[in-house]
């Protein structure tokens, strides 16, 4: 790609030349994309993909066992409890914002949530145990005096 400025009526010229090459060039490829049922379902399938190297946009095939379920759970929870009588269309924002917010459930994540949880409980549970006796240090005796 050039970035001259376009000067005369030449360059002008050239540089549509250049961008129906280009077009053709890219028109080529979508036709190759659609060329057959396999290339039609390896394009809808890297649909799903999205970047390989960004964990939280691998596509739904990317994703652990808890986001996949939660993709499904979240929506389906969600219409059938709060959002019962609600109209199609507030159902299906629904559903696209679950779905969104799934990218962000993970079992790292979960796991994560999990032990904070346990820790404050922990906290909590230690406030409301008994005191356990103390004993008495060994080789040290407690004896009354009496005084006169």
């Amino acid at each position: 790609m050039t970035d001259l400025p376009i000067l005369s009526h030449t360059d002008l010229k050239n540089e549509i030349y250049r961008l129906k090459g280009l077009e053709r060039e890219k028109g080529a490829v979508i036709r190759a994309h659609f060329s057959s049922p396999g290339a039609i379902f390896s394009t809808i399938f890297s649909l799903f993909k999205g970047d390989p190297n960004d964990s939280k946009d691998g596509g739904i095939f990317k994703q652990d066992f808890l986001g996949v379920l939660s993709r499904f759970a979240i929506p389906f929870a969600l219409n059938k409890t709060l959002f019962k009588n609600s109209n199609f269309i507030i159902k299906a924002l629904v559903g696209l914002v679950s779905q969104k917010a799934s990218h962000f459930i993970s079992e790292d994540s979960v796991e994560g949530v999990w032990d904070k949880a346990k820790g404050l409980f922990g906290k909590v549970s230690h406030l409301f145990d008994k005191p356990a006796k103390r004993k008495k240090p060994e080789g040290v005796s407690f004896k009354k005096i009496k005084k006169d």
